[in-house]
């Protein structure tokens, strides 16, 4: 008897539990759950793009005094991170630097860790609850990178061909479940 028992518990065995150990070894990969403990913090200080370093020379005004050419990082637009799938806070700075280049700047941002976060400029709007979960994927945007760190102030630079006004919002955006855990709404300064 214990031999026809030993015989027909084997397979069995091997039936669920090699599923089962497959399938958790793919949930655990997928969902990441231990992102949800480790927070990484990035400081990074705003760009000084080459030009930034020289002081700033003069130009003759209009009435024919000289009068400094404004130099340095120039904020376009700015806007409070609100919280969709994850708590988040922050702001946001759409960050004009002296020799013309762009950077979206995140400044004392809290959020979750997760899998796959990134940078996303779009232009969807930003809404509140779980209303604005799924929007950001709907018209256009533009991948500024990974997320380097879920907490601290970091810059995610522009590409050279992307027209900063046609954007009106950020979101950092979990790129594996298509949700945001956070989005920032652009205003003008």
């Amino acid at each position: 008897m214990e031999r026809g028992r030993r015989a027909w518990f084997r397979p069995w065995v091997g039936g669920v539990l090699l599923p089962a150990v497959a399938g958790a070894g793919f949930g655990l990969y997928w969902f990441q759950p231990w992102k949800l403990w480790q927070d990484e913090t990035v400081q990074e200080a705003l760009p000084v793009a080459a030009d930034d370093a020289r002081a700033p020379s003069a130009a003759p005004s209009a009435d024919g005094s000289s009068a400094p050419s404004p130099a340095g990082p120039v904020t376009l637009s700015s806007g409070e991170l609100i919280s969709h799938e994850h708590a988040t806070s922050g702001t946001v700075r759409l960050v004009r630097l002296a020799d013309g280049s762009h950077v979206v700047r995140l400044e004392n941002l809290d959020t979750s860790n997760g899998p796959d976060l990134r940078v996303w400029l779009t232009d969807a709007p930003v809404k509140e609850g779980r209303a604005g979960w799924h929007v950001f994927d709907d018209g256009t945007y533009v991948s500024l990178g990974k997320l380097k760190g879920n907490k601290g102030s970091q810059n995610y630079a522009l590409p050279a061909d992307v027209d900063p006004a046609r954007y009106s919002s950020v979101s950092i955006w979990c790129d594996r479940f298509d949700v945001s855990f956070g989005a920032a709404e652009l205003a003008r300064a």
